[in-house]
């Protein structure tokens, strides 16, 4: 079921303010459910799906970029959420991306730059929910 915004607000903006907003745990969370516990770890930068349930229960947290990335990968994520089901969603990361010189949204939030990283995967998950 995809995440309903009110007629008041422009696409994207309640998946940004969530992204900024909500406490960490949380926001793993609904991480979580839309892209699943493995690809989570992956870009939070750990193997282990116990890391990231300590996160989501509130009993860790992952370093500071990796927390940004996280954070990042939310705001595709929601973005995406709001036209598309979870498991789209985690195709689109998952899966090669033209826009991004064929390679997996996840991968360039892990491996990139994390603010130029950030910002191809949220203008790729833009153009694909809003365009697409």
């Amino acid at each position: 079921m995809a995440i309903t915004i009110g007629s008041d607000q422009r696409p994207g903006l309640r998946a940004y303010e969530d992204s900024i907003r909500l406490p960490f745990a949380e926001l793993v969370s609904k991480l979580r459910e839309m892209l699943g516990v493995r690809l989570v770890a992956y870009i939070g930068g750990v193997k282990s799906a116990r890391s990231v349930s300590t996160w989501a229960e509130g009993t860790g947290q992952p370093g500071e970029v990796d927390r940004e990335r996280l954070r990042h990968a939310f705001y595709a994520a929601a973005l995406l959420r709001e036209r598309y089901d979870a498991s789209t969603v985690q195709s689109w990361f998952k899966g090669m991306n033209p826009v991004m010189h064929d390679q997996a949204p996840a991968q360039v939030l892990r491996e990139g730059d994390p603010l130029a990283g950030a910002r191809e995967v949220i203008a790729a998950a833009k153009s694909f929910a809003y365009i697409g």
